[in-house]
């Protein structure tokens, strides 16, 4: 399974392969693909010019989203109380935070909190489960942002969650 969103760092671009020898598999996969008439023109002709991009370019930008993640990843962990996993292909990462609900931590933050007048933006992770309560006390945080700003908002996630704990 390949696509063009992860390949090449294109958001919403639903174009993608998928290649098996299972016929059972095969069959599904057709029945999926045939009921969604197409994607959008201008995601085919974005995929398409994708094919052409120089592979100093593609390991440019794996290389930095490496250390996006890591930036990430370690400096939630480094919060007292958070903790989140390593993610393998994605770009994002669910992390669980030391709160009640997340979603209203997040609602809080957008609502009453700041930091050096700023906030953070988070999706609370309940909405990915299908298991009632599973995923209140998790976020979902992408890392794509520069580290510059992913290390600011570290900061922020912190004072929050300082400031939430002693309301």
């Amino acid at each position: 399974i390949d696509s063009f969103s992860k390949r090449y760092s294109e958001c919403g671009i639903r174009i993608g392969t998928l290649m098996t020898k299972n016929e059972k598999v095969r069959a599904a996969v057709m029945k999926f693909c045939q009921a969604r008439l197409s994607p959008p023109l201008i995601g085919q002709i974005i995929a398409e010019a994708s094919l052409d991009t120089p592979e100093e370019y593609l390991r440019s930008v794996y290389d930095e989203y490496v250390e996006r993640r890591k930036c990430l990843i370690d400096g939630l962990n480094r919060i007292p109380g958070v903790y989140t996993p390593i993610p393998m292909g994605a770009f994002y990462t669910v992390a669980k935070l030391p709160v009640d609900d997340t979603e209203k931590f997040a609602a809080w933050c957008l609502e009453e909190f700041s930091y050096e007048d700023a906030t953070i933006m988070m999706a609370p992770a309940s909405g990915f489960y299908t298991t009632e309560k599973m995923g209140k006390d998790q976020v979902r945080l992408a890392y794509v942002l520069k580290k510059e700003d992913l290390q600011k908002a570290l900061i922020i996630l912190e004072k929050a969650l300082e400031k939430y704990n002693k309301r």
